[in-house]
């Protein structure tokens, strides 16, 4: 018996896709896996299967095409593609968050490529026969190419989500960064991810109960695992995440967390550094990063629901040395901070969160 890759287009109606496994099995093929991508023109299924040795190129085609099956593509498989497309993919992203410099092999082994090339100008992203092109997230092109079979939409949509994948911890990675303190410690800023949440309790657990009520304007226990998991990793906005490090250059623990919560064209932030690492411009450090993220997404404004009496956290958007607007209700102060060259919008009621 030996390993064959069969595919080839079928009209996608019922019973059409039995009629073709039907014809190879009078040929004593046996289908291992079967995968079906929907196309425009029909289903392309695409089959591995176990053939006898006495069956060659040819008579696999003529199988195929007395199950009207047309557009035919046959080649010889070895034993690694027994390995079914999820667990493949999974290891190939696996890969990328551990090399994302490797998008290009990746993306040449996820499609049996021949080619592959990355081109500097951005272009759209489009299958064209035989030819893919895919724009890379992080700027640029890339082309890859092969004798056959075709590309299918499926496949351009894996290979996008590879992509995006691979930019996406480009960018992580971009935004780490190493923050000397006015008094020579050292701190990790990153993009704080769902991995964090651990690290993001313990940091509540070590905070003072005023912190804490500073912080969520209601209560001092702080939120519950599942609402901090969504803030780590905020649907619209951004959260970062200060860590210490050890004499080695690892992270160890968390000692503060920076909210943005985007809605609309205006995003509200807030801070929680833990009481041992305040007063040492952490929280101010901080601010003007999500000051900074905030204008490269093109928000207009960045408001912030502070108590009154929260001295130090008044101080923090001071030194930001920016025009801010204020509005007091009772014991709560909004303060909105413009952003680039917008005009100063004004401040909503609070929202807790």
């Amino acid at each position: 018996m030996a390993l064959w890759r069969i595919r080839a287009t079928v009209d996608d109606r019922p019973g059409y896709l039995s009629v073709l496994t039907a014809s190879l099995a009078l040929r004593g093929v046996n289908i291992l896996t079967v995968q079906v991508h929907t196309t425009e023109v029909g289903a392309v299924d695409d089959f591995l299967v176990d053939a006898p040795d006495s069956l060659d190129e040819a008579e696999l085609v003529a199988a195929v095409e007395r199950g009207r099956g047309r557009d035919c593509w046959v080649a010889r498989s070895e034993a690694r593609g027994l390995a079914d497309q999820p667990t493949r993919v999974l290891g190939l992203a696996t890969r990328l968050v551990r090399d994302p410099d490797a998008t290009g092999e990746v993306l040449r082994t996820l499609l049996g490529a021949d080619e592959v090339t990355w081109r500097s100008t951005p272009v759209g992203g489009g299958v064209t026969g035989t030819t893919m092109t895919l724009p890379d997230p992080t700027g640029g092109s890339y082309e890859l190419s092969r004798v056959a079979p075709t590309f299918t939409p499926a496949e351009y949509a894996r290979a996008q989500a590879l992509a995006e994948l691979a930019a996406t911890v480009t960018r992580q990675r971009t935004d780490r960064v190493t923050l000397v303190l006015p008094d020579g410690g050292e701190l990790v800023v990153r993009q704080a991810t769902g991995d964090d949440l651990a690290g993001a309790l313990e940091l509540h657990r070590r905070c003072s109960a005023r912190s804490r009520q500073r912080r969520y304007l209601s209560g001092a226990a702080g939120p519950a695992p599942a609402r901090l998991r969504r803030l780590l990793e905020p649907a619209q906005g951004l959260t970062l995440v200060a860590t210490t490090v050890d004499s080695g250059g690892a992270a160890e623990s968390v000692v503060a967390l920076a909210n943005m919560l985007a809605e609309g064209d205006e995003a509200e932030a807030a801070l929680l550094v833990r009481d041992d690492w305040q007063r040492r411009g952490v929280g101010t450090a901080l601010l003007r990063r999500l000051v900074g993220h905030a204008e490269r997404a093109g928000l207009a404004a960045l408001l912030l629901h502070v108590q009154a009496e929260n001295a130090p956290m008044l101080r923090t958007v001071g030194r930001l040395a920016r025009p801010t607007a204020s509005q007091r209700d009772g014991a709560l102060v909004t303060v909105t901070v413009p952003l680039a060259a917008a005009p100063v919008a004004p401040p909503v009621p609070a929202r807790k969160h």
